[in-house]
């Protein structure tokens, strides 16, 4: 079938949209036809070729939302016209498949960035080339994208379907590795306090689900004074403007003053090694760490070895420990309560206005950027 992808020619080019063939379902696989996409950074690093084997051209794109338009062979958990979230892939098979941590998947460098299937088929093309997709496992910078059953997300009948793609990725990562992995009990042990390192569309998400789990204080930390103001909005009770050039024993003095010593739990975003410095320098004894920003391979940090002595937990996230099949529609649950506002985040850009919406998300104009891929 034909459709309409975002395609990278080559490596740090800008996106061009083009008419691209798609192939057809094949067992255990779903076609989706894209309602609305996020843009997470992820996307942008594919774009700039974080990715050292990621080929060219390529078709981004991981945070991907629509109804299902085809059932491939073999699938029964899911129906046409199902409003759906795809997430991250997983191989189902390894050691930390079968421990029900999926997101850790040793399988899952490959899916994300291959650039094809599993089995080594790129179902997208143009005039009988491959055009590179499968971009976790999914490619949904285009009007229709093709998914492993087992990574998509059913929907309840009345969500916003054309809002939700970021639950796939970015923000089930924020919320995740509050909820699922420090799971601060603030409702019955008064004054768990939490310090968010970065406040974008990952560490607003983190925010939203410290506010969730009763954390008091929250403490939003970050170089633009409009985030900040959002953060306030949306739960934080104490914010902290940390000066662009790093001007770290400041804002560590700040944050030990708000909460007599420092936090029970940082979460840190950005993968700047002096910040991630001071989420651990931030933490009182007893008190938890983690990492969910990227870095590039070969960045390191440090931090004194007596700070481990004090029971501190330091560890690293991805995709917020998820399982996405019960996390997801959890979220959406909160949301369509109105207690994880997601829609506070989001900017809405058309698709031909892609490379805008980079650019908004890289100045930090834009928190969340969701492309309407119709």
């Amino acid at each position: 079938m034909k459709i309409a992808a975002a395609v990278v020619p080559a490596r740090g080019q800008p996106f061009e949209i083009q008419e691209l063939d798609l192939a057809p379902p094949r067992a255990g696989e779903v076609l989706v036809e894209i309602a609305a996409s996020g843009m997470c950074h992820t996307d942008l690093h594919a774009r700039d070729g974080y990715f050292p084997n990621l080929p060219y051209p390529v078709v981004p794109g991981h945070e991907g939302a629509g109804i299902v338009a085809e059932l491939g062979a073999g699938v029964s958990d899911l129906a046409v016209g199902d409003k759906v979230v795809i997430s991250f892939p997983f191989c189902g098979e390894c050691e930390p498949c079968r421990a029900e941590h999926p997101a850790y998947c040793t399988e899952a460098r490959a899916l994300k960035s291959s650039g094809r299937r599993a089995d080594g088929f790129t179902p997208m093309s143009r005039h009988g080339a491959p055009v590179y997709s499968c971009f976790f496992q999914q490619s949904s910078f285009a009007t229709y994208a093709i998914a492993p059953a087992k990574d998509v997300v059913r929907l309840r009948a009345d969500a916003p379907v054309d809002l939700l793609g970021p639950l796939g990725c970015g923000l089930q990562t924020g919320a995740g590795a509050v909820l699922n992995v420090m799971r601060p009990q603030g409702r019955s042990i008064a004054g768990q306090s939490i310090a968010i390192f970065g406040v974008g569309g990952v560490g607003l998400a983190g925010l939203m689900a410290a506010k969730i789990a009763g954390c008091d204080p929250i403490i939003a930390v970050d170089v633009l004074p409009s985030r900040l103001a959002l953060a306030k909005e949306l739960g934080a009770t104490h914010t902290v403007e940390s000066a662009r050039d790093l001007h770290l024993a400041e804002t560590l003095a700040e944050i030990r003053d708000i909460t007599g010593g420092g936090v029970h739990f940082s979460l840190e975003t950005s993968a700047v090694p002096a910040v991630f410095r001071l989420a651990v320098d931030a933490l009182r004894g007893l008190g938890t760490c983690v990492l969910v920003g990227s870095a590039r391979a070969g960045t390191e940090a440090s931090f004194e070895m007596p700070v481990l002595q004090g029971g501190r937990t330091i560890r690293g996230v991805i995709q917020g420990d998820s399982r996405p099949r019960e996390f997801i529609p959890q979220l959406v649950d909160l949301f369509m309560a109105g207690q994880f506002p997601l829609d506070r985040l989001v900017t809405r850009y058309n698709f031909v206005d892609i490379n805008q919406a980079a650019a908004d998300a890289t100045s930090g104009m834009t928190i969340k950027p969701v492309l309407n891929c119709k």
